[in-house]
């Protein structure tokens, strides 16, 4: 049916019309010359846009947006057959997400077929599940001009109450904590603003919940907003200020810089808590100890540090009196330590060897009832292990534990009073499904997320090493259709990350198959800066080491087109976020090796980011330009800063949220105006603005998804020469 619908309207595109709508304005430059440590100068034409309230640049983004918006809606029926195509994967069943487990009760997120948000909903045993809170009816009775999405889920350890974080238009600074009756589903009149990572520990009668909330800061003062954050402890029902915990200012003895998080952790299994800091982006992190009951007495809290940043700490659960570090101190691959909070001294530089860096690339920890679970990856798929119990808090050798096929976690559900995991699983061609593993290993599906109603056997996918320039092998994956001729002449889609020491795990490709039903080829670079490889392969990609992405995004190209998969004419790259770094540098530094590009919400002046809200907690990634040695490695990295007016760049479509707290709008912004600027290709160069969004696809509703990823497979296969778009010129005069 799909076939037969594209067929017609490729013929009915022979007879659309064809004319370009009219750009407008061109942006004007406007030099600001920068003097950096060392009297490097560096001229910046477009600082103007920084002032997002200035009317003008108002004026630019709604220009930029409409002008888009005409130019992929003259797309007609090709755009229309691919927006049916990906809202037939979207649509197919329910979507399921984000799984907490309390004794044998299960909180999850669901969004219904053909709703645009996710529902939180419980399922006590094996009854019937039922919605706890909607947003999109919340939003109605808030009578919020914004859609609004639940993000962090927390249960209280009885299960009786729920802390939920409430998401307007995708503004996660602007997040709400509120708290859910589970047996009534009533929302209590607890409301705490500014809290973008929400609730962080219940006490453990539930009386009481810490959460970390940003600070209120006065107009003018947005770059403000992310700094002095801290923890507070709030009495269910009591009025009043809360408590401040931890964080900046709250105990003399512990150091806390402004652009730092902290966090509480509580058990159900253990008297003692944990408070977490976050430096910034930074994955290694301070760990201080206190009981619990001090945490939640209304007295100062009895702090005690256990581990610091040269640790190299990433993780941690907890058991009686036995703290479970996850450390790549002296070990790449990662390894579990283990010490006794009892002793005063006990510190994970004195810990005990729990499980070795080995293989596997160990990515997380949690302690069930059975034994310490250890999740990891290993060439790309998952693998799971199980240390079990043998005796109070000592553990036996681990236990490999069989998976459905080689695929990636979702969610795992641990409850450390119960037996065994509840877990969601997929591969890039097998749709998630919600799984049960019991204490002697056997996997069922439970049974909350139906099968896909669509015959998925006609896609394939496989694993390869590229060799990059300097020969280190990059992990590839590539997705394509049975059958699919390598004959140079397919619509590749590139995609890389590359950053944080986060990968980007083998799951369901869902309503990206779209492009695989257009003759398409989907591939995935696991470049340098992710954390596919262990710690080595991150820092590869790490600040000064940071075109070591780039590079061997390239390389991948350029193994995709000497082996026939695409051809410059028909490849496609796409970097999202700290993405944004890769894609920039890649047609910044070799345009003729791409046709078209994505920059998603992406990282493209980097020289500047510090400036705004966000920056300063991404300095332990990416550098900073206070120094000569940060500002170089930033201005190498910043594809802005290196565009060369007359090249003949690809097209581009930059894209941007309006209430993106993480990268601002007017990176983008500037990105796309010097590309505009300088192309010689006559390729379009278009900003696509969401003004109800945030950062990307997060927290995003159903009905952005389609929209975003329809714009963006029609602008790329557009450019790409799908006979979707034929008789459509490809060039246009943005002049």
């Amino acid at each position: 049916m799909l076939d037969m619908l594209r067929l017609l309207l490729t013929g009915s595109l022979l007879l659309a019309t064809v004319s370009a709508p009219l750009p407008p304005p061109a942006a004007v430059p406007q030099p600001v010359v920068d003097i950096y440590p060392g009297g490097h100068k560096v001229t910046d034409p477009f600082r103007w846009m920084e002032n997002l309230k200035s009317p003008r640049v108002q004026t630019y983004f709604r220009q930029q947006a409409e002008y888009t918006n005409a130019v992929v809606s003259r797309l007609g029926p090709g755009r229309e057959a691919i927006r049916t195509d990906i809202a037939r994967f979207v649509d197919a069943r329910a979507a399921i997400g984000t799984l907490v487990r309390v004794n044998d009760t299960l909180f999850y997120l669901e969004r219904p077929i053909g709703r645009n948000d996710a529902r939180l909903m419980v399922r006590e045993g094996d009854g019937a599940p039922r919605t706890l809170l909607d947003p999109d009816a919340l939003g109605k009775q808030m009578h919020s001009s914004a859609h609004l999405t639940i993000s962090q889920v927390l249960p209280s350890f009885d299960g009786s109450r729920v802390a939920v974080g409430i998401v307007p238009g995708g503004a996660e600074y602007e997040t709400h904590t509120r708290v859910v009756e589970t047996a009534t589903g009533k929302l209590l009149d607890e409301d705490f603003p500014r809290t973008w990572f929400g609730a962080t520990a219940w006490s453990p009668d539930g009386s009481q919940v810490t959460y970390l909330q940003l600070p209120k800061v006065a107009a003018g003062h947005e770059a403000e907003r992310e700094r002095y954050a801290k923890v507070f402890r709030h009495v269910i029902g009591a009025a009043g200020p809360d408590q401040e915990i931890f964080g900046a200012g709250t105990d003399p003895t512990i150091h806390f810089e402004p652009s730092d998080d902290g966090f509480i952790t509580v058990s159900p299994v253990s008297g003692y808590a944990i408070g977490s800091i976050n430096r910034g982006v930074q994955n290694e992190l301070t760990l201080y100890v206190a009981p619990v009951a001090s945490v939640f007495s209304g007295k100062p809290i009895e702090w005690r540090k256990i581990a610091d940043v040269e640790d190299g700490v990433e993780g941690f659960d907890l058991k009686g009196n036995t703290a479970y570090l996850l450390t790549h101190k002296d070990a790449p691959h990662f390894k579990i330590v283990s010490l006794d909070l009892s002793k005063s001294g006990a510190t994970a530089a004195n810990a005990a060897l729990v499980l070795a860096n080995g293989d596997n690339v160990l990515k997380g920890l949690q302690v069930a009832k059975d034994g310490l679970y250890v999740s990891g990856l290993n060439g790309g798929p998952a693998v799971l292990e199980k240390l079990p119990w043998e005796t109070g808090e000592s553990l036996g050798g681990p236990v490999p534990v069989k998976l459905p096929f080689p695929g990636s976690f979702g969610s795992l559900a641990i409850d450390p009073r119960v037996d065994g995991v509840t877990f969601s699983f997929d591969s890039w061609t097998k749709p998630q499904l919600v799984y049960a593993l019991a204490a002697d290993g056997a996997i069922t599906d439970t049974r909350l997320q139906k099968p896909l109603p669509i015959d998925l056997s006609h896609y394939q996918s496989k694993e390869i090493n590229v060799p990059s320039t300097d020969g280190a092998q990059v992990p590839v994956s590539i997705i394509m259709k049975r059958g699919t001729k390598l004959d140079g002449s397919n619509p590749l889609y590139l995609e890389a990350y590359g950053a944080y020491g986060l990968d980007i795990d083998p799951g369901f490709l869902g309503s990206s198959l779209a492009w695989l039903d257009e003759g398409g080829v989907y591939v995935v670079a696991h470049v340098r800066g992710g954390g596919e490889k262990g710690q080595d392969w991150y820092e590869a990609g790490k600040g000064i080491h940071k075109q070591h992405t780039i590079d061997d995004a390239i390389a991948t190209a350029r193994y995709l087109i000497a082996n026939h998969y695409t051809s410059p004419s028909h490849l496609a790259i796409e970097g999202t976020s700290a993405g944004g770094i890769m894609v920039g540098g890649a047609i910044t530094q070799h345009p003729e090796l791409f046709v078209a590009a994505i920059d998603g919400v992406g990282w493209t002046d980097e020289l500047r980011s510090e400036t705004e809200p966000n920056g300063p907690q991404n300095v332990p990634e990416f550098g900073s330009a206070k120094t000569e040695a940060g500002f170089k490695q930033l201005y190498a990295m910043d594809a802005y800063k290196n565009i060369t007016k007359g090249n003949a760049y690809p097209a581009v479509m930059g894209v941007t949220g309006i209430n993106d707290p993480r990268v601002a709008p007017w990176q983008v912004a500037k990105f796309i105006a010097r590309l505009q600027y300088s192309t010689s290709s006559g390729r379009p160069v278009l900003m696509r603005v969401d003004y109800d969004a945030g950062h990307g696809m997060l927290a995003a509703s159903r009905a952005q998804v389609i929209a975003l990823r329809t714009d963006e497979f029609s602008f790329l296969l557009w450019q790409c020469g799908s006979p979707l778009f034929k008789g459509i010129p490809t060039h246009i005069n943005q002049r």
